[in-house]
């Protein structure tokens, strides 16, 4: 599971809205909020812990981005996310505005 962590940790990285349109096209992003950790996340789907990610669900602390989202960084295509990419999935969580 470390090694796992450790993996998914190297990948975290910076992206714009822009260059994650593709992946909202293909249905494939999930914004995951501040209250939770982005490797944990990844960590977690990796993994199949569907009890975790269930109950993130179930909280919406991990959705598909809302139409209002969507229209919202649609208007800034520079917003910049944190991201991690764990197959298929692209997880992004928003970064506080500068």
């Amino acid at each position: 599971m470390q090694d796992l962590r450790a993996e998914l940790a190297e990948g975290l990285d910076e992206a714009e809205w822009n260059w994650l349109i593709p992946h909202v096209q293909r249905d494939a992003v999930i914004v995951v909020t501040e209250q939770l950790d982005l490797v944990d996340v990844g960590v977690a789907l990796a993994s199949d812990n569907t009890a975790s990610v269930q109950s993130w669900i179930d909280k919406e602390l991990i959705h598909k981005p809302s139409v209002s989202q969507l229209s919202d960084w649609n208007g800034d295509r520079t917003k910049r996310f944190n991201s991690l990419i764990v197959q298929p999935f692209v997880l992004i969580q928003e970064l506080p505005a500068e």
